[in-house]
C-alpha cells in the first residue's frame, strides 16, 4: 500500500504517469490523503529530515551547492542504514528490514562525505612528488544504478569503485584498494598521521565573516552581550617538515592555545574581536603555572640535613671542619678511603687503560646518618637489600619466645665486597692524596654503579647458601635455616639483613659471625649483643616472672633530633620559626591541618619541613605511636606545607623534647584472650569450600606457637574538608607490638558502619599478610587471629552468617571480611570504645 496526497501536480504529468505504471507493475495499491495536507502523509517528516541532513553535510564538507542531490542520496543511505525507534523494525535497519540482508556500513567508516583523498600517481615520474590530492565525489553505479564492487575487511581485497577529482579538474575511477594503498602509506599503524608544529608565521582574516570591533559588543534588554567567535580568521603554520599550510584559528585555538596567544601578542592582533577575549586569560595561567612550579620546586641544592651543613666536595668538608674546630668530615673521609681503596687497580705512569674499559667520574658524597647523625663519607661512580621493619619485631619477639640469643654486626662497604660486572675505568681524585691524577681500572663493586646492587645481593646471596642458609619468599632478605639449641630443640635461626646490616638469630651466633666474617669483612668493633639497630636502642629486659624480651628505644635518636632541629632553627631561620616552650600534646589544641589557611612555604623551608616529616616517619617507625596520627595527618601536606603546618610539626618535636624517653617491648607472654567473646559459627551454607589458603613452599613449623590479636578503629568523616575517615590498628603477635597503621582512608564514607567495615577489611588483610610471612618463616601459629572493634554493627554482621548486608557500597568489605571469618582466619568480638588500643591511631592525642 503506498498512501499519496492527492495534489494536483500528481495528476496528469510524467512523472505522475511513470509511477502510476510502477505502482501497476509491483502491484502496489494506491491510496490518496487529503489534498494539500502535507502533515497526514509520515512520507513528509521524512523529507524534511533528509533535507536538514543534506544542508548541515554541505555545509560541514563545504562541498558545492550544486552537489545538493548527493548529499540528499548520500543522507538517505545514512538514513536507511541507521536504526531508528520504530517498533516494527525490531531493533533492525531498515535496509536489511526491506532486503533482507545484512546492511553493509563499511564506506561510512572509510570516507565521510566530500572526503579528500590522498593517493600515488603511477603516472608521475621521479623526482617530482608522486603523491596528488584527490576529492572522492561517489560510489560508481552500472548502468542499472546498482552500486559496482562489494565490501572487504582486507582493503586489499576491497573491489568498490570511487569517482574520484584532482584539482586539474579530471575525474578518475580508482578502487578502493588503491585509495587505501595511499592512505595508508601516510599513516602509523594505528591508522593516524601526524604532523608536529613548528611556529605560527602568518595570518590571514576574511572581514565579510569575521566579527568587526564595532559589533562585538552589543546590548540586548539591558544587559550587555559579547560575541565570542573566531570565523573568518586563519593562520599560516609551519610544519617540522617544512611544509606550510592555512589552518583555521578555531582550531588552532583548541590544539596549540599557549602558542596562538604568544603569536598573538607578537603580531599585535591580541585585541582583535576574535583573540581578545581568551588570549589573556591563556597567557595569565601560563604565568600562574610557571610562577607555581618555581614556587614548589623542592629538588633544588641541598645545604642541610637534619640541621647539619653537607659539604659538596672533599675542600667543602675539610673547610667546614676547620670552621667548626671539628674533624667529623675528615674522619669520615679517611675512613671511607681506607675502606674503598681496594676497589681499584691503580695503574703506573704512563699506562693507558684497555680499550674494551669505559671511562667513569668517581666523586665523593656526603651524608647524615639517621640512627645517630654521624658523618658519612661515601666515593660513588657515575650515575639495595632491606628487611622490614615488621620481619625485625617478630624476629626480636621469637628469639625471646624460643630463648635464643641475637647478635648483630657491621659490613666493612658492603658493596666492596662484591666484584664489579662492568668494565669501567677512572681518574683518582684529591680523596685518594698521593695518588690524585692517577688512572685506575675499577674492580670491585662500588656504589652507583647500575649493577653493584644486583651484584652485592648475589654475592650475599652466595655466602647464605653456602652456609646452608634460604631466602624466606615472606621476605627476601630473611635468611633461616633449621637448627637444634643445646637442649635437643628444634628452631629456626635466622639471618636478617638491611643494607649492610646484619642481624642474627641462633643459639651460637658468635660462631656464625665467624662463618660470615670469611666470607664478607665485618666491623670487629660491632659485632656482638646488638645496642643499636637502624637508629634504636636494643635491650634485653627481665621480668619478675623470669621470662626475658628485646625492647627497642628511639630516645637517643629523639633526643639528638631535638638538638639538630633547635640548631637549625636559631642558624638557618633566623628566629622566623622555634619550638614551643611547652608541648603538652603533640598538636595545638583545636589545630586542624586540613583548615590551616597560613602562607605558602617557601621552597627551602619547606624542603626542610619535608625533612621533618622523614625523621618523624622514622621515629613511627621506631615505636613512638604515640604521634603516629599527628604525622600521619602532617604528611598529606608534604606536597605545599603552609606555616601552621610547619608550626605543628615543631610542636611535635616539643612534646618529643619533653617525652624523649619511651621504649617498645616485644613481650613473648602468650595473651589470655577470652575464647568466650568469639562466637564460632557454621558458614557452609554462605561460603561453600571457605577454607584458609596455607603456603605448600611453607617449611615445617618449629618452636613455640603465638597467637595473633589486632585491635582496630575508624575516624568517621575525621577530616573537616574532605570528610573522609581514618583508618587505624594495631596488631600484636603475643603481647608483642608488631604492626600498626594510621591512614586516611582512600574514599568518603557517609556512615560509621561503612568507615570501620573498610578499615576491618583494611586490618583483615594486613593480618593474612603477616600470617603468611610467620607461616613461611616456620612459626606455629595457634588457632585464627582474634580480631577486637568497638562498632557493634560491624561485629553482628561479621560474626552472624544469617546477618544480611543493607548496604550496597560496603558489600565488598563486607564480604571480604566475613569471607575471612568463614576461612577460620578471624574471629571478630566487641570491646568497648575505651578499651579499643586502636583509638590511638585515629585521633589526635590530648591530655598526654
Amino acid at each position: 500500500c503506498s498512501p499519496e496526497d492527492d495534489s494536483r501536480l500528481r495528476k496528469g504529468d510524467a512523472i505522475g504517469r511513470v509511477c502510476s505504471q510502477v505502482q501497476g507493475a509491483a502491484s502496489c495499491l494506491l491510496q490518496s490523503t487529503e489534498p494539500y495536507s502535507p502533515w497526514s502523509n509520515s512520507a513528509e517528516r521524512e523529507i524534511r529530515e533528509l533535507k536538514k541532513g543534506a544542508t548541515r553535510r554541505l555545509t560541514r564538507s563545504g562541498a558545492p551547492c550544486g552537489l545538493w542531490c548527493f548529499a540528499l542520496e548520500y543522507e538517505a543511505y545514512v538514513r536507511s542504514h541507521t536504526a531508528h525507534d520504530i517498533y516494527r523494525l525490531d531493533g533492525r535497519v531498515p535496509e536489511t528490514v526491506v532486503s533482507g540482508e545484512t546492511a553493509d556500513i563499511s564506506p561510512f567508516c572509510e570516507l565521510g562525505f566530500w572526503d579528500w583523498v590522498k593517493f600515488r600517481d603511477q603516472g608521475v615520474a621521479f623526482p617530482g612528488d608522486a603523491l596528488v590530492l584527490g576529492k572522492v565525489l561517489r560510489r560508481k553505479r552500472d548502468p542499472d544504478g546498482s552500486l559496482v564492487g562489494t565490501a572487504h575487511a582486507n582493503p586489499a581485497l576491497d573491489t568498490r569503485i570511487y569517482e574520484v577529482r584532482f584539482p586539474d579538474g579530471r575525474t578518475e575511477e580508482l578502487a578502493a584498494n588503491v585509495i587505501a594503498e595511499a592512505v595508508y602509506a601516510q599513516c602509523d599503524a594505528d591508522g593516524n598521521q601526524y604532523v608536529l608544529l613548528d611556529a605560527i608565521v602568518d595570518y590571514r582574516k576574511d572581514p565579510s565573516v569575521a566579527v568587526a570591533r564595532n559589533d562585538q559588543v552589543s546590548v540586548v534588554d539591558g544587559k550587555k552581550i559579547v560575541k565570542r567567535s573566531t570565523r573568518g580568521w586563519e593562520l599560516c603554520c609551519e610544519w617540522k617538515d617544512g611544509s606550510t599550510s592555512w589552518q583555521k584559528l578555531s582550531d588552532l585555538k583548541e590544539s596549540h592555545p599557549l602558542q596562538v596567544a604568544e603569536f598573538a601578542f607578537a603580531a599585535q592582533i591580541a585585541d582583535e574581536p576574535a583573540f581578545n577575549w581568551w588570549v589573556s586569560w591563556v597567557l595569565k595561567k601560563r604565568d600562574r603555572i610557571v610562577s607555581l612550579v618555581k614556587r614548589r620546586l623542592r629538588y633544588h641544592k641541598r645545604t642541610h640535613k637534619y640541621g647539619i651543613e653537607l659539604p659538596k666536595t672533599v675542600e667543602e668538608a675539610y673547610a667546614i671542619d676547620r670552621a667548626t674546630g671539628t674533624t667529623f668530615w675528615h674522619d669520615a673521609i679517611e675512613k671511607e678511603m681506607t675502606n674503598v681503596r681496594v676497589a681499584f687497580d691503580v695503574l703506573a705512569h704512563g699506562v693507558a687503560p684497555p680499550a674494551d674499559h669505559q671511562f667513569i667520574r668517581c666523586h665523593m658524597i656526603f651524608d647524615v646518618k639517621m640512627e645517630d647523625f654521624r658523618r658519612k663519607a661515601r666515593l660513588v661512580a657515575g650515575g639495595h637489600c632491606r628487611v622490614s621493619r615488621e620481619t625485625v619485631r617478630i624476629a626480636l619477639l621469637i628469639a625471646a619466645l624460643n630463648d635464643i640469643d641475637i647478635w648483630a654486626a657491621d659490613v666493612i662497604n658492603a658493596y666492596i665486597t662484591a666484584p664489579c660486572r662492568e668494565k669501567i675505568w677512572t681518574t683518582l681524585g684529591k680523596e685518594f692524596g698521593d695518588d690524585c691524577g692517577r688512572k685506575a681500572i675499577v674492580v670491585r663493586a662500588l656504589y652507583g654503579l647500575k649493577s653493584s646492587g644486583a651484584a652485592f645481593r648475589a654475592h650475599l646471596a652466595g655466602c647464605m647458601r653456602e652456609m646452608g642458609y634460604v631466602s624466606c619468599p615472606a621476605d627476601p632478605d630473611l635468611w633461616l635455616k633449621e637448627q637444634t639449641d643445646r637442649k635437643g630443640r628444634k628452631y629456626y635461626s635466622y639471618i636478617l639483613c638491611y643494607v649492610d646490616d646484619l642481624l642474627v638469630v641462633h643459639h651460637n651466633p658468635k660462631r656464625i659471625m665467624d662463618r660470615i666474617n670469611s666470607f664478607l669483612p665485618l666491623k670487629p668493633d660491632l659485632v656482638g649483643p646488638p645496642e643499636m639497630y637502624l637508629g634504636a636502642k636494643l635491650k634485653r629486659k627481665t621480668f619478675e616472672d623470669g621470662t626475658t624480651a628485646w625492647g627497642l628505644s628511639p630516645a637517643k635518636y629523639v633526643q639528638q633530633a631535638v638538638k639538630n632541629v633547635e640548631a637549625f632553627l636559631k642558624n638557618n631561620l633566623e628566629g622566623q620559626f622555634s619550638l614551643p616552650k611547652r608541648g603538652d600534646n603533640p598538636f595545638p589544641c583545636d589545630y586542624a591541618p586540613e583548615e590551616d589557611v597560613t602562607p605558602l612555604l617557601e621552597p627551602g623551608v619547606a624542603t626542610y619541613y619535608m625533612q621533618l616529616i622523614g625523621v618523624l616517619r622514622w621515629m613511627c617507625e621506631l615505636g613512638r605511636i604515640d604521634i603516629c596520627t599527628e604525622v600521619s595527618m602532617l604528611s598529606s601536606f608534604a606536597a605545599m606545607p603552609r606555616e601552621g603546618h610547619l608550626e605543628a610539626a615543631l610542636h611535635v618535636f616539643s612534646y618529643l623534647k619533653s617525652r624523649s624517653n619511651s621504649r617498645l617491648i616485644f613481650d613473648p607472654k602468650e595473651p589470655n584472650v577470652g575464647e568466650s567473646d568469639f562466637v564460632e559459627c557454621y558458614w557452609s551454607d554462605f561460603y561453600p569450600g571457605a577454607e584458609e589458603a596455607l603456603p605448600p613452599n611453607a617449611p615445617n613449623p618449629l618452636g613455640k606457637g603465638v597467637t595473633l590479636r589486632m585491635f582496630v578503629d575508624s575516624d568517621h568523616a575525621g577530616d573537616k574538608v574532605s570528610r573522609r575517615s581514618r583508618t587505624g590498628f594495631v596488631i600484636f603477635l603475643n603481647y608483642g607490638m608488631i604492626d600498626w597503621l594510621s591512614k586516611k582512608q582512600s574514599t568518603v564514607e557517609t556512615s560509621v558502619f561503612g568507615a570501620e567495615f573498610c578499615a576491618m577489611k583494611h586490618g583483615i588483610e594486613n593480618l593474612r599478610g603477616i600470617r603468611y610471612k610467620l607461616r613461611m618463616m616456620g612459626v606455629p601459629i595457634k588457632g585464627p587471629s582474634y580480631v577486637y572493634g568497638d562498632n557493634m554493627s560491624v561485629v553482628t554482621n561479621v560474626s552472624k552468617p544469617e546477618s544480611t548486608l543493607r548496604k550496597k557500597s560496603n558489600s565488598i568489605c563486607y564480604h571480604a571480611v566475613r569471607e575471612a571469618v568463614a576461612m577460620g582466619k578471624a574471629l571478630v568480638a566487641h570491646i568497648p570504645t575505651k578499651k579499643n588500643l586502636a583509638d590511638l591511631f585515629t585521633k589526635v592525642l590530648y591530655d598526654a
